[in-house]
């Protein structure tokens, strides 16, 4: 225990003497979370939208205005074709075409049903669906005021009604959503990233020769550069969350006790893997783009961006090892659901099992010669 404790009071001398792997550390997790939150989001907040209107009628009008005051749209131009404003997305100076025809507003009139054109730019499929979307309930909205002072408030009703309450995150704050990603990156780097580098910059400079000629044990060795980042990382975790807590107003429905446990096991696969590749690479560029692979690879079919259900069925076989997937479900159902172990148990065996797979090529991949 002794030897550990002096490999440990090591290891924190040589981290915080790094002049690289401070900011890493400290300004890092500011960064990630104060802008990523809010640049990182798949919310629609400004839709440029070209008109083209060819009734030039009271009703027309109304139904421009009401986009005019949405907050998701913003008019861009007023065109007399639509050949005109096609050059608009041609140009990408807008997004969406309303194009409304001539006898618009007297067709609502006579047959109660009018014709209207929307032409999106659907080069993003995602946004093209939200464009439609909101789109739509404007239009819907307009349909239902303008038949109810058509019919002297007997306008007809659907024969369905339905109404919708949003549970775990009632106000569709994005912010909330994208937050426990963030973390998990985090403590990603924390873990695999830094772990990784340290160890291979031991062996350039050759230090690493010196302690292994030492009678330090394998299993001493390994927990003296385990436990510093496992430390450094769970408070870089609680850290991200009091900066959720303050600046977003980040849920803690769950039990923190749970959560920790969790990134408990989540950072002995991260360490593992960092020291497994460390053990595998000889140089820093090595274990870099090593890292970056994997990072790269598991951070995007992770459900950060994309639910994992919309994956085809080969990536999702594949997403059974990607541990980045498992810690991110317990942490958005921990902290926005509520969610308890038994909730979470398919996670936790799965984390668990993974753990001891990553400690296990970890401790059998070094090896403790003088070369």
């Amino acid at each position: 225990m002794k030897t550990i404790l002096f490999i440990l009071q090591k290891e924190f001398l040589q981290i915080f003497r790094n002049k690289t792997m401070l900011p890493l550390i400290f300004v890092l997790p500011v960064v990630q979370l104060l802008i990523l939150v809010n640049a990182a989001t798949f919310e629609i907040k400004s839709i440029h939208l070209s008109v083209v209107n060819d009734d030039h009628s009271p009703a027309s009008r109304e139904l421009i205005s009401r986009f005019e005051g949405s907050p998701f749209f913003r008019v861009v131009s007023y065109d007399p074709s639509v050949k005109v404003a096609e050059q608009q997305i041609m140009g990408n100076h807008a997004d969406m075409i309303l194009n409304i025809p001539a006898g618009f507003e007297q067709q609502i009139v006579t047959t109660h049903a009018a014709d209207l054109q929307l032409l999106i730019n659907a080069i993003d499929g995602m946004a093209a669906g939200l464009y439609q979307v909101y789109a739509g309930n404007i239009i819907s909205d307009f349909q239902q005021d303008y038949f109810t002072r058509l019919f002297d408030g007997q306008a007809p009703r659907l024969p369905v009604q339905v109404t919708h309450r949003f549970w775990f995150n009632p106000n569709l704050n994005y912010s909330i959503y994208m937050l426990p990603g963030i973390l998990m990156i985090l403590v990603t780097i924390i873990g695999m990233f830094l772990t990784a580098i340290n160890i291979v910059r031991e062996k350039e400079s050759g230090t690493i020769e010196q302690i292994n000629v030492t009678p330090i044990k394998k299993y001493q060795f390994i927990l003296g550069k385990m436990i510093p980042f496992l430390i450094i990382a769970l408070f870089e975790l609680s850290f991200g969350l009091l900066i959720g807590r303050i600046f977003f107003s980040l849920p803690v429905e769950g039990s923190l006790g749970l959560l920790y446990l969790f990134a408990f096991i989540y950072l002995l696969i991260a360490l593992g893997l960092g020291l497994f590749l460390s053990a595998i690479s000889s140089t820093q560029q090595q274990v870099m783009f090593t890292v970056f692979f994997f990072l790269l690879m598991f951070i995007l079919m992770s459900g950060l961006f994309t639910p994992i259900d919309s994956m085809p069925q080969w990536a999702k076989m594949i997403n059974v090892i990607n541990p980045f997937q498992y810690f991110m479900t317990v942490l958005r159902m921990v902290l926005l659901k509520g969610s308890g172990l038994a909730d979470l148990m398919h996670e936790f065996v799965a984390m668990s099992i993974y753990a001891a797979v990553a400690m296990s090529l970890a401790v059998w991949r070094y090896r403790k010669t003088a070369g």
